[in-house]
């Protein structure tokens, strides 16, 4: 079923990818690329081509081949011209060979670094206020300790499925402001572990697993399914432009750069989709003219630089979550995100 879904989720969003952009190849590519493992869809899109996100104008499946979209270590993926223009093959689908051969979907490269996003995807990350104050909260301990970690047992209050045996613990932070609007976006929260409903009742017992901070009394637990498998991402670019900003960045670092978790100010209702890929641009400075005038001083901002690309990897009503691809220079909180 795993498999299933995971290659229908990647045949849709193949197939709803609108092929209107022009494909620039890179300057120096291969004609012949092996796929290792370590790979990942980005790393090879940029080996060929100047914006990694237009991959699927020059992706070229066999539909005779199980599993078409994915992509695995061991592949030998080849550029050729059909009707004068570029496309990447497998060779193996060049044969037209009727064979299948069947793989699991963990056997695939991923998009973009699963390692790096996976605790992002299960665990939530941005709260409304209703969420938070109707999310189950611990109670106590069955010690006197006042801190807890990995290996205590806690009792929570608020449980209401408990069918649900999984559960990210939290504790609220910061709230998240719209830059221009000021509106209320969300609540961000703080990710402090996992644990495993043991009893029902009220209150519950939860047994702590796993903990990356210290966990107190009166912190939060949402359920979340661990089965769930990692989502296939196909990277694109909006049809539509986007003009978002980066609110706030994972790891308390101030220079963002590859790799690096950010959220942004849109949503869902924004219409940002999982796959969205986005130019980030740096804030112009402010500096002061004292040449010309009266040399009093203007204050003039600098035009907005090109600093990287990111793309979307989750996505709430009102904010996303997003993986810096690359950086070609320092990122900022407050930089905008904007349509490629």
């Amino acid at each position: 079923m795993k498999t299933l879904a995971i290659c229908a989720i990647s045949l849709l969003l193949l197939v709803t990818t609108p092929a209107v952009q022009s494909v620039e190849l890179k300057d120096g590519h291969p004609d012949v690329y092996i796929v290792v493992k370590g790979d990942t869809l980005w790393d090879i899109s940029g080996v060929f081509l100047n914006q990694p996100w237009l991959w699927p104008e020059i992706w070229h499946v066999n539909p005779q081949v199980g599993n078409p979209h994915l992509i695995y270590p061991g592949d030998e993926l080849r550029l050729v011209y059909i009707n004068g223009q570029p496309r990447i093959v497998r060779s193996t689908d060049m044969k037209l060979s009727p064979k299948i051969r069947v793989l699991s979907e963990g056997d695939a490269i991923p998009t973009i670094p699963l390692n790096i996003i996976r605790p992002f995807l299960y665990s939530p990350r941005v709260l409304s206020r209703e969420d938070f104050d109707n999310a189950p909260y611990i109670l106590a301990a069955d010690s006197q300790r006042l801190i807890y970690a990995q290996g205590n047992r806690v009792y929570l209050r608020g449980v209401t499925d408990t069918m649900r045996k999984s559960y990210s613990l939290f504790r609220e932070g910061d709230p998240y402001i719209d830059p221009e609007t000021k509106e209320f976006l969300g609540i961000e929260a703080i990710h402090l572990g996992s644990g495993k409903m043991t009893r029902g009742g009220d209150p519950a017992t939860l047994m702590i697993n796993k903990s990356v901070q210290e966990v107190l009394k009166g912190d939060r637990a949402l359920p979340f399914d661990e089965e769930a498998f990692p989502p296939v991402f196909m990277i694109h670019a909006p049809e539509h432009q986007v003009n978002a900003y980066i609110i706030s960045v994972y790891n308390g670092v101030t220079q963002i750069g590859t790799y690096d978790v950010v959220i942004l100010n849109k949503g869902l209702r924004d219409n940002l989709e999982v796959g969205h890929v986005l130019t980030v641009m740096q804030s112009g400075r402010v500096v002061k003219d004292d040449v010309a005038g009266d040399g009093k001083g203007e204050l003039v901002t600098l035009p907005s630089e090109r600093a990287g690309e990111l793309m979307i990897f989750r996505t709430f009503e009102k904010t996303s979550l997003a993986l810096i691809m690359r950086a070609t220079r320092p990122i900022h909180v407050m930089d905008a995100a904007v349509t490629p």
